[in-house]
């Protein structure tokens, strides 16, 4: 087991795999300067689904360290959540309903989760697609992976339709693994959902070539999967066609980025739009620095702009 040292001033963590690669770690102190905060920020690897015992081991240490005051989950989010549910006073709505964490932060003797990806990978979102995109074209989405990413990108679609037809008209859905996939199908269960959605198997990148290579003119298609990153390779083969007039998304910002490279490869033929995970990154991080230092930051406009250009003269 880890050995953790009290901390001697304000602390966030960083539970991840790789932590020390992270962009964060340059960009943080940059930021806490920006905000007026004297606080540090400090990495904590595991491997993917690694032992329930480790996951409670680094949250009861933050919890009951005073000057731990929070932590950014990737990864783990699923597994972390599920092994110290019990450690968590309180969990947002988000949390419950997606059985994740990447937020921990302390609300006075409170250890509260919540689940920020509905929100953050809305906004990653919203900063790339034109406005009105969804609602003038028959182009659909496909997602390739099921993990919390995903789900909670669905979810988020899921909300804005509550007030707005700008939303995909269908979603796929693609997996390596059975499980997850019935996780999520379980979830959409209980939800009124304003698009149709299907969910396939594929436990190889052929068979999800057979699906991009079906789509509809205009559609995006999202790497979900961690590959690249988390794990060699990509989620697609080379043969892998994208949609003509199309969009790729790759969710990492760092890595091998595999999938953007045969993005890349067909970006003039194709006339592609290509977006990374910086954006995606920067509402990540700014969210869960929010919740965890009780600081308001905004979404948008010239003060988002500030940190957003911080972050990227770290890049």
């Amino acid at each position: 087991m880890n050995k953790y040292t009290p901390a001697d001033k304000k602390t966030m963590y960083f539970i991840g795999v790789t932590t020390k690669k992270s962009s964060i770690m340059k960009v943080f102190p940059r930021w806490m300067d920006y905000f007026g905060i004297d606080a540090q920020i400090k990495g904590i690897d595991f491997i993917p689904h690694d032992e329930a015992e480790k996951y409670r081991e680094a949250v009861s240490f933050i919890k009951h360290d005073p000057l731990s005051l929070g932590a950014l989950v990737t990864t783990h989010k699923i597994d972390c959540y599920r092994a110290c549910r019990d450690l968590f006073e309180g969990s947002g709505e988000y949390a419950q309903l997606l059985g994740e964490a990447s937020s921990i932060s302390k609300r006075g003797t409170e250890l509260w989760a919540h689940a920020k990806d509905p929100i953050t990978s809305g906004l990653a979102l919203e900063a790339f697609m034109p406005n009105g995109y969804w609602t003038n074209t028959d182009a659909n989405m496909l997602l390739l992976g099921a993990g919390g990413s995903s789900l909670a990108l669905t979810l988020y679609l899921v909300n804005k339709a509550k007030h707005s037809d700008d939303v995909p008209k269908k979603i796929v859905v693609t997996n390596r693994s059975e499980g997850r996939l019935k996780e999520m199908q379980h979830i959409h269960s209980m939800l009124k959902l304003p698009f149709t959605i299907e969910y396939h198997h594929c436990p190889t990148p052929s068979d999800n070539d057979v699906l991009v290579n079906s789509l509809p003119e205009g559609s995006l298609v999202i790497n979900a999967t961690g590959l690249g990153k988390d794990g060699p390779g990509s989620p697609v083969t080379d043969a892998a066609i994208f949609p003509k007039n199309g969009y790729a998304w790759e969710f990492n910002y760092r890595g091998e980025l595999v999938f953007m490279d045969q993005a890349r490869a067909q970006q003039k033929a194709r006339n592609l739009t290509i977006e990374d995970g910086w954006v995606y990154f920067i509402h990540g991080w700014t969210r869960v620095i929010a919740e965890v230092f009780h600081i308001d930051i905004p979404t948008e406009g010239p003060e988002f702009d500030t940190i957003s250009q911080i972050a990227k003269e770290t890049r």
